[in-house]
């Protein structure tokens, strides 16, 4: 550094440049408060840029400036300095290709009148201050406004205050980057202007400056003339009078707040469809649906969800669920080595749910799990889960709710998590030790865990070595026979944790309404907010304050107005995809789609497993691991359980998907068996009009209407074949969104 000030000070002299007669009349410009946040605001240093991992055409910075010292040297010593020029600032290399006056891939990223402009030359021609300890750090920044309720059609500006370690606040609203997380609904310019859409909803506003995050957060209400706007809350209050939960009364509160209605109450047969499809991943029989709708007792929903959860399909369904999230793979080993392992994990798993056993018990006995893998099952979650990196990102994004990913490399940029947070959360796993076993393909099988005696992770820029740290939380305290993972365990069980309870409740309430209150339901973040955060702290509260009793949540979920409502928007909450002010239909998963054509078919699936095949009637969501055979199920979305993200599951439309309906030799096998319900159809004594209605009762879960009866019948009789009649009936049948659909 030194030498590159000596020679800007001999340029100086020798051009007659003086930095008194030119200093900066608005105060000392510093490196990491003033300069970099001008080229984050630029783009310069973003990942699409020179801020990627291998930078761009031989200029590299740090992702969005959260390592100014690096910065700095790139740009003023990296090219033998020629980026800048202090004697001739507008010539600095800097500043000609961001004006475009040199070619610049990037384009024109700055106008020489501006503002931003003239700071950067400032700094250049002050003789290009880097960097210092003694520099003012920025604490926080402040946003004016950071609530509102705005109108459709309406603009509201945003004031961004930066606050400095050395006393002093500055308007850096001209400097700060903005982004809506919801541009449908309302869109922001490069200064802070916000400008809302026709659409309606709730929408926040990510601000950053130097490192920090701000949130706007804003309501645009529903439109109308006054007289229907005054109608529609008057129906709230009605409909929220007869209400007797507090989690309901949230959800009303954000309904009035926007002026939206909901859609109208589900009927019996809907509401026992899709709750037996949601707890159990399994179709309603006619007999249970007849007996749902017979029921005239005031609490028929509380007794059916009791005794749903009961049924042994509820932990068999929910058992698939987190062995995905567990990762529980088969894939990359040899099936008759691995299937054991799975097995005994699937199996405990699925016990542990059947038992209801408390949540923070569950996890804490797979976190801290040591042992052999053929004798403690929770130790089977080490088998896939085997790397540093695995640890970290599939404990925060299980159980913790936050993708931290991006903090492995560098600091997450939209959140406060830091490499130091990462290689902290790293340090809880790394005496985790393995011993025996033996290599089974990809990964050694059988091992037993344990805890070494000693081991450190090292910081990867600063080289120090990471004390175990909760992420976001307190450094560990250890001595050395600890295991780090026990006081990890109960930090992160704890009742005033902010992540793991509300991870939990948003997950289960996305599971029943098909998107969570924060959504994606693992990426928990100041900048992706919960829609409702009133109503994801209670469930939380109420999930950790009762013992972390699973199958309670579910009860308070399936018990809530928002879940018993009908699938069919009205006017006023057509556009909504926040507030589940409607139910939100999803298809069904692969597992369940298949499990539902062979029960309502009567002809159970095949599948091979090792040497031989599962038992007959084994269903799909019974099935221990992802490597079991199945064209179906990798064909409609069974996820390869690599990571613990569940959007690894994909309920996408595909033309494969449909091709597969056609072509399915599985369906086709189904549909001719000679014992199966198209065969029974055909050769028992009941009327045409009975077997239609059966029929119905069976797929849909509901009687048909005089049309679809008629039509039905009509066109069975019409053939000669009536067992190829009902066969074609049947097939078309599968292939309907109703069947195919929770709605």
């Amino acid at each position: 550094m030194l030498t590159q000030r000596l020679g800007y000070t001999l340029l100086a002299i020798a051009t007659g440049w003086s930095a008194v007669a030119t200093a900066s009349e608005e105060g000392p410009i510093y490196f990491a408060s003033d300069v970099v946040p001008i080229l984050t605001k630029l783009g310069c240093n973003s990942g699409a840029c020179h801020g990627k991992a291998t930078g761009q055409n031989g200029f590299k910075l740090s992702l969005l400036g959260f390592e100014p010292e690096l910065d700095f040297r790139a740009i003023a010593h990296e090219a033998r300095g020629r980026r800048l020029s202090p004697a001739f600032p507008d010539q600095s290399l800097l500043l000609m290709k961001a004006t475009a006056r040199t070619p610049h891939g990037g384009g024109r990223r700055l106008e020489r009148d501006s503002e931003d402009y003239r700071m950067l030359r400032n700094w250049i021609t002050n003789g290009v201050a880097p960097p210092r300890a003694s520099d003012p750090q920025i604490i926080r920044i402040d946003l004016a406004p950071n609530e509102l309720v705005l109108t459709p059609g309406s603009n509201q500006q945003l004031h961004v205050t930066a606050h400095f370690s050395n006393g002093v606040s500055r308007d850096v609203t001209r400097q700060a980057v903005y982004e809506s997380n919801e541009p449908n609904i309302a869109e922001v310019g490069q200064n802070g202007l916000i400008e809302t859409n026709e659409q309606t909803g709730l929408f926040a506003v990510m601000v950053r400056f130097g490192g920090k995050v701000a949130t706007f957060h804003a309501a645009v209400p529903q439109t109308g003339d006054e007289k229907q706007q005054t109608l529609v809350l008057s129906q709230l209050e009605q409909l929220e009078r007869e209400l007797d939960s507090s989690f309901d009364q949230l959800l009303f509160q954000q309904w009035k707040r926007l002026v939206i209605a909901p859609s109208a109450t589900a009927d019996d047969a809907t509401f026992v469809r899709r709750a037996t499809i949601d707890i159990c991943g399994t179709l309603p029989t006619r007999q249970e649906v007849e007996a749902y709708v017979a029921d005239t007792g005031t609490d028929k929903r509380a007794r059916l969800i009791d005794r749903l959860l009961e049924k042994p399909e509820y932990a068999s369904y929910f058992a698939l669920k987190w062995a995905e999230i567990l990762q529980n793979r088969g894939s990359g080993y040899s099936t008759s080595k691995q299937r054991p392992g799975t097995t005994l994990f699937a199996r405990w798993i699925r016990d542990s749910i059947a038992a209801n056993k408390p949540y923070d018990q569950f996890v804490s006995e797979i976190i801290t799990a040591s042992g052999s893998q053929n004798e403690n099952p929770p130790t089977i979650w080490y088998r896939q889960v085997r790397t540093q990196q695995n640890y970290v990102e599939s404990v925060a994004q299980a159980f913790l709710g936050v993708r931290v990913q991006c903090a492995q490399c560098h600091h997450h940029p939209f959140e406060r998590w830091s490499q130091a947070d990462y290689y902290g959360l790293s340090a809880v796993f790394s005496r985790v030790g393995r011993k025996g076993g033996f290599a089974d393909a990809e990964v050694p099988t059988n091992e037993i865990i344990y805890v070494k005696d000693a081991a450190v992770v090292f910081h990867p820029r600063s080289g120090h070595v990471m004390a175990p740290k909760a992420l976001g939380g307190p450094q560990l305290k250890l001595n050395r026979y600890d295991d780090p993972r026990h006081s990890f365990s109960q930090w992160m069980t704890a009742v005033d944790n902010p992540f793991f309870a509300r991870t939990m409740a948003n997950r289960m309430w996305a599971h029943f309404h098909g998107r969570g209150i924060i959504h994606p339901i693992d990426d928990a973040r100041s900048t992706n907010p919960p829609t409702n955060p009133d109503l994801l702290d209670a469930l939380a509260k109420d999930f950790s304050e009762n013992g972390y009793d699973v199958k309670r949540l579910i009860r308070v979920i399936c018990a809530s107005y928002s879940y018993g409502l009908e699938a069919a928007p009205n006017d006023r909450n057509r556009d909504d995809h926040q507030t589940f002010a409607r139910f939100y239909p999803r298809r069904l998963s692969a597992e369940v789609l298949l499990d539902g054509i062979s029960q309502v078919l009567e002809v159970p699936t095949p599948f091979a497993g090792g040497g031989g095949t599962f038992p007959t009637g084994t269903r799909a969501i019974e099935l221990p691991d992802e490597n079991v055979a199945s064209g179906f199920l990798d064909v409609f979305g069974r996820p390869p359980r690599t990571s613990a993200c569940e959007c690894e599951r994909s309920d996408a439309p595909g033309l494969s998907q449909a091709l597969t309906l056609i072509n399915s030799k599985e369906i086709q096998r189904k549909l001719t068996a000679k014992n199966g319900y198209a065969a029974q159809l055909a050769s028992n004594k009941r009327s045409t009009v009975e077997n239609s209605k059966d029929i119905f009762l069976r797929f849909f879960g509901r009687l048909p209407s005089r049309q679809e009866s008629d039509t039905a019948v009509s066109f069975v009789e019409s053939e000669d074949d009536a067992a190829s009649a009902y066969r074609s009936l049947l097939w078309s049948l599968l292939a309907t969104n109703e069947f195919m659909f929770n709605h």
